[in-house]
């Protein structure tokens, strides 16, 4: 597995793992089955994880813990914190609001050290920013983590442009994350750019649009009733169909290329920055294992315009999010 860099300290796979749909938002999850991918990603080469306080909630971070402890100096471990939690409730529910406070940030930092087990976090992300508290007292708070030893990077999620700035003046910021795939690029019009100057990783979440763009969902009905997708604007029934017909094309063209519809996207979204280090989620091996092979594919450039076109969001039906959890982003 080939590396990259996420700022200037953190030199972590190309292909990370995204870990929260082992154990949140995606329907029933098997421990056993999860922490057997987690220790066969280590076996793949993969070094990078990333969870949060709020999958679970808390679960996930309990679950790494258990699954990681004897590799632990050979791993790079992400969590984030910054949600207003509610436990016991259905996972449309668990999110109550925001919290960026700088006790919160101390508080479910060293909760966090607790549930994985370890005595650091290696990146420590605000999960959304919080419009009630300046961006400079929520990273000067991670900062004083750093300083301490407890953590040892900082990253934001989600943030705009000018947060990303006031952030990184602050303290270095070593990565943000935010959605980014062949139907969602709201992260060109000026993170990366931003990221580039700054010199800080990007690192995109859901790389394969929900599971979308594999090809594997074709109707609402193949999403479980306890599944989160089936809120989101891009699956429901009057979406779905012509999302599916776009999806067709991307499988004819992985098709000739002899790879899957999910490694070329996977691969279409490493092609864009040398400093993009995704988190495609996977809780099955099989998955798993083509995801990590997507980091060896090579496309042209041909190859990507034709991609990017193919499955450009002005062709894809339904936002990303609804309106309320869209107004949580880029701020």
């Amino acid at each position: 597995m080939k590396t990259r860099k996420l700022g200037t300290d953190l030199t972590v796979s190309a292909v990370g793992l995204g870990c929260m749909g082992m154990s949140f938002a995606y329907g029933a999850s098997n421990e056993a089955e999860s922490i057997r991918t987690l220790h066969r990603a280590v076996d793949l080469g993969i070094t990078f994880f990333d969870t949060a306080e709020v999958y679970g909630p808390y679960e996930n971070e309990i679950l790494l813990g258990k699954a990681l402890r004897d590799v632990r100096g050979k791993v790079t471990i992400a969590t984030k914190f910054g949600f207003r939690i509610a436990t016991g409730k259905p996972v449309s529910e668990t999110i109550t609001g925001i919290d960026g406070r700088p006790e919160n940030a101390r508080a479910v930092a060293e909760a966090s050290l607790k549930r994985l087990g370890t005595d650091v976090i290696d990146l420590y992300y605000q999960h959304r920013v919080d419009p009630a508290v300046p961006i400079e007292e929520t990273v000067g708070a991670m900062a004083e983590l750093v300083r301490e030893g407890k953590v040892r990077t900082l990253g934001l999620s989600e943030a705009s442009a000018a947060t990303i700035r006031r952030a990184h003046a602050v303290h270095p910021i070593a990565a943000v994350q935010s959605e980014y795939s062949l139907w969602t690029r709201d992260p060109e019009d000026e993170v990366l750019e931003t990221c580039r100057e700054l010199g800080i990783g990007f690192v995109p979440y859901s790389p394969l649009g929900r599971g979308m763009l594999t090809g594997a969902i074709q109707k609402l009905d193949d999403l479980g009733e306890d599944d989160f997708r089936r809120s989101l604007p891009r699956f429901q029934a009057d979406n779905i169909d012509a999302n599916t017909a776009l999806v067709e094309k991307l499988q004819k063209i992985a098709a000739g290329k002899g790879v899957t519809a999910a490694q070329l996207a996977l691969a279409w979204v490493l092609h864009q920055v040398d400093f993009i280090v995704p988190i495609p989620g996977a809780r099955k091996l099989a998955h798993l294992e083509q995801n990590a092979a997507a980091a060896a594919i090579v496309l042209s450039a041909e190859e990507l315009a034709t991609l990017g076109d193919a499955l450009s969001p002005v062709r894809v039906s339904g936002k990303r999010y609804t309106e309320a959890s869209l107004a949580l982003t880029n701020r």
